[in-house]
Parts: C-alpha cells; structure tokens; sequence
C-alpha cells in the first residue's frame, strides 16, 4: 500500500503545524486538546522544519525538570526529521520508523508538508493488507 492512500484513507483534516517559537507548555496543551502524539514544526506551514513529540517531552522534563515547559519549540524538537513521500510504500514507511524508532512521519512532496502518517496508520493499512490476501487466499483454496 502505498502513503497516498493512507493519507486518503486519514480523511482531509490537514496537519496540525506550530512554529518554532511556541513554548513547549502551548505545545503540550495542543497534543492532550487534539489526541495525538506529535506536531510538525513549520515557520510557514508547509516547510517541515522539525518534529515535536510526546516522547520529546517526556524525555526532557525527565532530565531537565518543568522549565522545559517555559522555552520554545525549537529548543526541543528534532531538527530535519525524516519525511516521506506519497508514493512510499507503507512497507518503507515502516521499515525506517523501526530503524529510527519513531512514530510520526511527515509527508512531502516538492518540499511542501502534505500530510503526516503515524506508525498506528501504517500498521493498520498494513493489516487491511493482510486480510485482504487471507481472503483472496482461502477464495482460491476454496475455489471461489
């Protein structure tokens, strides 16, 4: 399957963005508000400058205590995250967020952010795939 029609599959609600100026407590807020795990980091809304997950903060309030709530964005997140494309599969999608082990990916293309995909929406397309040829499987066995 490839991330286009994962994406389709998503619906069209766009990407949730902020700008690397928000503080870190904002960002928080926008995460718990929206149920969900990370946020694309962009000064303009369609170039990915950075990612910002939960783990990110997690990790930093452990170390740093809360006034990692108090800085900005830009002070935390990953720089230059690794992106995908439409016509990725979701098989590659998912290979390279194991090997990073993260879970959100932003889709690019022509060096604009077009969506993003979680390694929950590529396991279940994944699934979806699976099913199918257990069906068109036990189909042929059966002579259907």
């Amino acid at each position: 399957m490839l991330v286009q029609q994962i994406l389709k599959s998503k619906g069209d609600e766009g990407v949730i963005t902020i700008t690397p100026e928000t503080l870190v407590s904002e960002a928080a807020q926008t995460l718990a508000e929206r149920r969900i795990g990370g946020l694309v980091v962009s000064r303009d809304g369609t170039k990915v400058d950075g990612i910002l997950s939960e783990r990110d903060i997690v990790r930093s309030l452990a170390v740093r205590g809360v006034v990692c709530m108090t800085e900005s964005v830009s002070d935390m997140m990953t720089r230059n995250p690794v992106c995908c494309a439409r016509q990725d599969t979701s098989d590659a999608v998912l290979a390279r967020m194991t090997d990073g082990r993260f879970r959100h990916m932003p889709v690019v293309e022509d060096g604009k952010l077009v969506g993003i995909v979680t390694i929950g929406d590529v396991v279940k397309a994944r699934l979806e795939e699976l099913s199918m040829e257990k069906t068109a499987l036990e189909g042929m066995i059966m002579g259907h």
